[in-house]
């Protein structure tokens, strides 16, 4: 099994902040990689129609053989996690973004006040502060959705004057104020990070779920014996709706020219 590749999903591009970050501490692994940008974004869609997508995803990944299977996206994560975990049963061990990420915030910030941006579904399904509470650590949560973000990045719009009227909007929600840490729940995010970082001049720490979560599939795959030893081929890339913007997209997200695959989840 060891060399079979490591299968990530998303509902763009997204989660090549995630993939990215992994083929950094897991050089050896090959990654097959499917962006649903016929859905996207997940954010406003309803939990059966998550799940439906996330299904017809995991057939394909399995298909490729994918020994894990990550799901990238903070909103199947949220809406399709234990679902997809029973679907693909025995065939191959589910991940999500969610899980290491709140291990981290209850290592770091017990007894503090920790913000989060993210989208509709995930801020609604109150996923990260149920699971927080189990932790017992006593983090105060403070979630804000942030709806026009994810598209807003899927366009090309980042690093200038209209995200950062948008960002500013957004972080500036009475909610958000007094907090220690803010968790960037969507895996665009990453791309602006700075921008966020510039907006609370060093007050708040940013967390970037795409470090965490990369280390988590590294640990993982050492712990479990499924560590990639050498590299079993080149990486691959399919989306569910292709355009030149999103393959041009890619490269900014993935640092590095990405050939894009068309893969309709529905014939």
């Amino acid at each position: 099994m060891k060399d079979q590749p490591v299968g990530i999903f998303d509902s763009g591009i997204g989660g090549l902040t995630v993939a990215q970050a992994i083929t950094k501490v897991l050089p050896l692994e090959q990654i097959v990689y499917f962006g649903d940008t016929a859905h996207l974004p997940y954010g406003d869609k309803s939990t059966a129609a998550i799940q439906a997508y996330a299904v017809k995803i995991c057939d394909l990944l399995i298909r490729q053989r994918c020994k894990v299977i990550l799901i990238a996206c903070n909103s199947a994560s949220a809406a399709a996690y234990e679902l997809v975990k029973e679907y693909v049963g025995s065939k191959a061990k589910v991940l999500n973004v969610i899980e290491p990420t709140i291990a981290f915030v209850g290592e770091q910030y017990p007894g503090r006040t920790v913000g989060l941006i993210g989208t509709k579904q995930t801020v609604n399904s109150d996923v990260y502060r149920r699971k927080l509470d189990e932790l017992n650590k006593g983090v105060v949560l403070r979630s804000v959705a942030t709806p026009l973000l994810a598209a807003m990045i899927e366009e090309g719009f980042f690093n200038d004057s209209i995200s950062e009227s948008v960002i500013n909007a957004y972080l500036s929600d009475p909610e958000l104020q007094g907090i220690e840490a803010l968790i960037l729940a969507c895996t665009h995010y990453p791309l602006i990070k700075k921008q966020i970082e510039l907006y609370f001049e060093g007050r708040v720490d940013v967390l970037d779920a795409s470090q965490i979560v990369a280390g988590h599939v590294k640990n993982f795959l050492d712990q479990q014996g499924l560590a990639a030893e050498q590299r079993a081929g080149d990486h691959k890339f399919y989306v569910s709706d292709f355009t030149r913007s999103f393959e041009e997209s890619t490269r900014i997200f993935f640092k590095r020219q990405v050939h894009l695959e068309h893969f309709p989840l529905w014939e």
